[in-house]
């Protein structure tokens, strides 16, 4: 057999239609022909980098050789069979020697049975060089486009490409109701693995069927097998609240595939840059709780406020656990570190009965708050945050303004005496004198805003907070009893402290702190905060 190899990428692309697979067919072919070469067979890679030599016709004529079918590899020149210098010259000085395969390239001249040739080397070079070089170009544009906000990659699954605008997402509706289910689930206290074992059940085809189905190709053996894995990564996915997040991975170099994660610093977030499919608020919501993952009890019960319980001593998380001989009636959380009088805590321990009663008793107290007077709720909240904090913030904003005006104004005055120093309008000693004060002055002022600016963006933030909250409210209003979504959306933390006897009666203080707006205290008045146990 005679093995006639094509390969075509992206970075040949570059050098024109001259190395197009057809092209290449017909070279080869006519060499073949022209030099009587028989059994001749294609292994055509078709999009597939010369960096690589992961690819699956190029495998597929090294098993022939190995198998002792070929006699002779012909390609149109050195950089199709490879633009790694050092495998390309393992395969033709080693792979291909060994078995007597014979080896040609066209254009470069190179036949193994005429002898060596001296420049082959320097040719794989080049051709490694021109791998190399094409990378860093198209680096280069991608980084280019990614701070200029523009999508690096294709839409993640519940979105596609704008027919009018290539450059733009829009929402796949069909797509993205699953994507908010698996949101919803998230929110509702089910897993990665809950989360596709449901979808699962409910034949709910996996992206990959999906695709596969729009475009008319044939589906995959499973189309219903959802992985763990994948919900991780929509869960993840801030792309998903509308906003574009590049530079997520990286490679260490062109040869290697492997993309390694980056940190949040390293990657661009541009906000707002098309359609949301889940407000920021769920996505926020969501990664706090997959921090703190739940992890059902032996009894196969999963406690309502696992992972959101703490102890107000140790700042430990208390553990849900059951009791067998009794119907969940006594299922209760304990400090982590209590371990039966043997670790270094005291026994924070809280009924989760009794905890539902007083997490329900809160929002309902809340929620009524809200809608008996919407005004005085915020009032309320707004008294607790300080009555001065409007003020305070108003006095810092133009201060701010003030400070900006006048940083601005002293890049001005010290234009103006470097120029007088250098017509020596004014000595340059009184200009070292005048300069190191101005630059001083300005580093202090810059030093303010930054503080000032800070401290205005967490008011404006609270201020954001509020109508979060008051959305989680109308959501949920007329609530019966407590779900998981209702207490995941609500809450963001119980903090128990130790049991006290006051009046022979067992009295535990019980923290409840809300998300977005932290703890309520003004409810004091309707709820008391002290509930027997």
């Amino acid at each position: 057999m005679t093995a006639l190899y094509a390969r075509l990428s992206q970075e040949d692309t570059l050098e024109g239609d001259s190395n197009s697979i057809v092209n290449q067919k017909a070279v080869l072919s006519k060499y073949a022909a022209d030099n009587g070469f028989s059994n001749p067979v294609f292994f055509i890679d078709d999009g597939v980098s010369g960096v690589t030599f992961d690819r699956p016709n190029f495998n597929r004529m090294i098993a022939e050789i190995e198998a002792g079918n070929v006699a002779t590899v012909i390609v149109k020149d050195m950089s199709r069979l490879g633009r790694d210098y050092l495998k390309v010259g393992y395969y033709t000085e080693i792979f291909f020697v060994e078995r007597d395969v014979r080896y040609i390239a066209i254009n470069d001249g190179v036949d193994s049975a005429k002898g060596d040739n001296d420049f082959t080397p320097f040719r794989n070079l080049f051709n490694d060089f021109y791998a190399k070089d094409t990378s860093k170009k198209v680096r280069a544009i991608k980084r280019a486009q990614g701070q200029a906000g523009e999508h690096l990659t294709k839409p993640p699954y519940g979105y596609m490409v704008s027919p009018a605008d290539k450059k733009l997402w829009i929402v796949d509706e069909e797509a993205a109701a699953v994507v908010k289910r698996i949101f919803d689930l998230c929110i509702g206290g089910k897993g990665p693995m809950q989360i596709a074992k449901i979808l699962k059940e409910d034949k709910v085809p996996t992206a990959k069927a999906y695709y596969a189905e729009k475009k008319g190709k044939a589906l995959p053996e499973n189309p219903y097998n959802w992985k763990d894995s994948t919900i991780v990564g929509i869960l993840e996915r801030m792309d998903y609240c509308g906003h574009t997040v590049n530079f997520k991975s990286y490679s260490k170099s062109h040869k290697l595939k492997k993309r390694i994660p980056t940190t949040k610093e390293q990657q661009a977030i541009f906000y707002n840059t098309h359609e949301a499919i889940v407000e920021d608020a769920v996505f926020e919501r969501i990664q706090e709780l997959r921090a703190n993952k739940r992890r059902p009890t032996k009894a196969d019960r999963q406690g309502l406020f696992s992972g959101l319980v703490y102890c107000a001593d140790c700042g430990s998380k208390l553990h849900f656990a059951t009791c067998k001989s009794f119907n969940g009636s006594q299922d209760h959380y304990r400090c982590a570190k209590y371990k039966s009088n043997t670790g270094s805590c005291t026994a924070h321990f809280i009924r989760e009965e009794v905890l539902k009663q007083i997490v329900w008793s809160r929002i309902f107290d809340v929620t009524a708050l809200f809608f008996d007077d919407i005004m005085a709720f915020h009032e309320m909240m707004y008294q607790q945050r300080s009555a001065e904090t409007e003020k305070e913030m108003k006095r810092r904003k133009r201060e701010v303004g003030q400070a900006r005006k006048r940083i601005a104004e002293l890049d001005r005055i010290f234009k103006r005496i470097y120029e007088d120093d250098i017509s020596g309008t004014i000595s340059h000693d009184r200009f070292l004198k005048l300069s190191a004060e101005y630059e001083a002055e300005q580093r202090e002022l810059e030093e303010k805003v930054k503080a000032d600016q800070q401290e205005v963006d967490t008011y404006e933030q609270n201020k954001s907070d509020f109508d979060s909250f008051a959305a989680i409210i109308r959501k949920y209003v007329g609530i019966k009893e407590l779900t998981p979504a209702i207490v995941n959306e609500f809450i963001k933390k119980i903090i128990v402290h130790a049991p006290e006897k006051v009046d022979g009666k067992r009295v535990q203080k019980v923290d409840i702190v809300f998300n977005f707006v932290g703890e309520l205290n003004f409810l004091s008045a309707t709820q008391p905060k002290r509930q027997g146990a």
